[in-house]
């Protein structure tokens, strides 16, 4: 007969296997905080972490500074950001948001789903176990990727159309993002200080005559406004965004990270179909188009600035390399595929 003692130590036991496991802590950065769609996307990926034995906790966050410092600082586990903020938890997987970088050129234009094309593949190589060892660095691990769209030229003068016309103009430019200001000094324009928080701000209130931003942001941060009746958003590539989810290493299982990856790599479809809602939604007239040579000559002009910039130590040199071959492998026929530009 157990004493009073052992039953007390029996209970105690009990209580303890029915405690739920402690929470990871989950921080998304949204444009429109617990109200956005990738807070949503972020909501299903709670369900299936939970599938694998991991509680997640959400925090919503419409300051994208603000949250990776949050992480940083270990008050979130996890954080869901944009590439430009998790390139510095890893280069490797941060390269893909970099200038031009997943850009196809097929019969003298922007080949836009061979583009899309690339980001994918490049996060399906990312999340083969083979590479699992590059999504990870010190603490920290790439836990997945999905797009979240191109980073146009959105301009307050749709004569703004060719590099020659961005000589002398204002240019928002992150603070943050060293290699926003040395592709704007390249083309003679001027860099104007800003942050996720503040960029819209400057454009709509004339501040600045150019920004870059995908369609995703043109309604919640009203960009009409600073496009008025003569401005444009211009139909060209300067990148193709991304969303990456970072994990604090320690805080989950082993494991997780390679699970995680392989989820988000089957969140690309529903990814896409929230940037093509976007894009339908930004009205007709809004849209300007590059002419086929401007097209090409921005093209190079950025692939030029891109390798200069890795030069420079900015962007990641192996994540640019492994880039370019998933961009040759779909356009084996573009002129660089027979170059050792990027072949560090």
């Amino acid at each position: 007969m157990k004493t009073r003692n052992q039953r007390l130590l029996v209970l105690a036991a009990l209580l303890t296997a029915a405690t739920p496991a402690t929470a990871q802590r989950l921080c998304v950065y949204d444009l429109l905080g617990a109200q956005g769609d990738i807070f949503n996307m972020a909501k299903d990926y709670a369900v299936q972490a939970a599938r694998e034995g991991v509680k997640l906790e959400l925090k919503s966050y419409t300051d994208e500074r603000v949250a990776t410092e949050d992480l940083r600082a270990g008050q979130c586990d996890a954080l869901m950001a944009t590439g430009f903020r998790t390139r510095m938890f890893n280069p490797v997987a941060g390269a893909l948001d970099s200038l031009g970088a997943t850009t196809v050129i097929r019969n003298n234009k922007v080949d836009m789903a061979a583009s899309y094309e690339v980001v994918q593949k490049t996060a399906q190589t990312f999340a083969n176990p083979a590479a699992a060892k590059l999504m990870v660095r010190g603490n920290y691990e790439i836990g997945g990727i999905i797009p979240f769209g191109v980073a146009y030229p959105v301009v307050n003068d749709r004569k703004i159309n060719t590099v020659e016309a961005l000589a002398g103009k204002k240019i928002a430019a992150f603070d943050y993002d060293k290699a926003q200001a040395i592709m704007i000094e390249r083309i003679g324009a001027q860099p104007v200080s800003a942050d996720i928080t503040s960029f819209a701000g400057k454009f709509n209130n004339g501040s600045v005559d150019f920004i870059a931003a995908p369609a995703m942001a043109y309604k919640p941060l009203e960009l009409h406004r600073g496009i008025g009746s003569k401005g444009a958003i211009q139909r060209f590539p300067i990148l193709i965004l991304t969303y990456q989810v970072v994990l604090n290493q320690s805080k989950f299982p082993a494991g997780f990270g390679q699970k995680s990856r392989e989820y988000w790599n089957g969140q690309f479809s529903r990814a896409m179909a929230l940037i093509q809602k976007a894009e339908r939604d930004v009205p007709a007239a809004t849209w300007g188009d590059l002419t086929p040579d401007n097209m090409i000559k921005y093209t190079v002009m950025l692939r030029d600035a891109r390798i200069d910039i890795a030069e420079q130590g900015v962007y990641d040199k192996q994540g640019l390399k492994i880039i370019k071959r998933v961009r040759c492998s779909l356009n084996a026929a573009d002129s660089e595929c027979a170059t050792n530009s990027e072949n560090w």
